[in-house]
């Protein structure tokens, strides 16, 4: 692939990302928020508590398909995280898009929350996102490294492909900027056993991707560890 066609492929998948991007709660629909979801997009705390203690369901969904849960996530709102998973709230819930608290607070870097979330059973081998990926995939592309840890050590699968070709190490390269993050989440991912080898959709291989990119450091990462090309 020459380096037009290169940049030209990196445009296109930005605006697909972009298009395709978590969706927090926006301001006309907080405006039609009720009850639990108001509660919590307002961090009333002692009006979570009674509604959850009068009964109320812990896991209503807003228009867009968006849990309290995801709410407070979005919101970075830990404290209001734990409340609702105290009353059994669903860490595990998928919004329309496909997204669950787990990747949402991966996408954020909130470390927190992704180990709120996965002590309390979040499935770090969900398939999430329109992209048919995982948490894992999120993290390794924005180079989150203690979110790719945290995310490695709860079992995520490492090699999991989503519906652009791409594994998480794959992710990391192409939409990474081959910096000091990426290079750790490379490191990471390879010291925890990830497929050096799997290629993308076009049968290109994480070494040559790397060279293609002009990303050296990777690249020595890679075939320190005896990557092929």
């Amino acid at each position: 692939m020459d380096t037009l066609r290169s940049v030209t492929l990196l445009a296109a998948l930005a605006c697909t990302f972009i298009s395709h991007a978590q969706t927090p709660p926006r301001s006309n629909e907080i405006a039609d928020y009720t009850g639990l979801h108001l509660a919590v997009v307002n961090g009333n705390t002692s009006e979570v508590k009674r509604l959850l203690a009068s009964g109320s369901d812990v896991n209503p969904r807003d228009a867009h398909g968006r849990t309290p849960l995801m709410v407070a996530t979005y919101a970075g709102n830990l404290g209001m995280a734990k409340l609702l998973i105290e009353f059994n709230a669903d860490v595990n819930a998928l919004d329309v898009q496909h997204y669950d608290m787990l990747t949402i607070a991966a996408v954020a870097n909130d470390v927190g929350l992704v180990t709120v979330g996965l002590d309390a059973g979040a499935d770090a081998s969900q398939i999430t996102s329109p992209y048919e990926g995982t948490a894992l995939i999120a993290a390794a592309h924005l180079g989150h490294i203690e979110v790719v840890r945290s995310l490695i050590n709860a079992g995520a699968p490492l090699d999991h492909i989503n519906n652009l070709g791409w594994t998480a190490l794959i992710e990391a390269i192409v939409l990474g900027d081959g910096g000091t993050n990426h290079q750790q989440v490379v490191h990471d991912l390879i010291a925890a056993g990830a497929d050096l080898n799997l290629a993308d959709a076009d049968g290109v291989r994480p070494l040559l991707l790397a060279r293609r990119y002009g990303y050296e450091e990777i690249e020595r990462i890679l075939l320190q560890a005896g990557a092929e090309p």
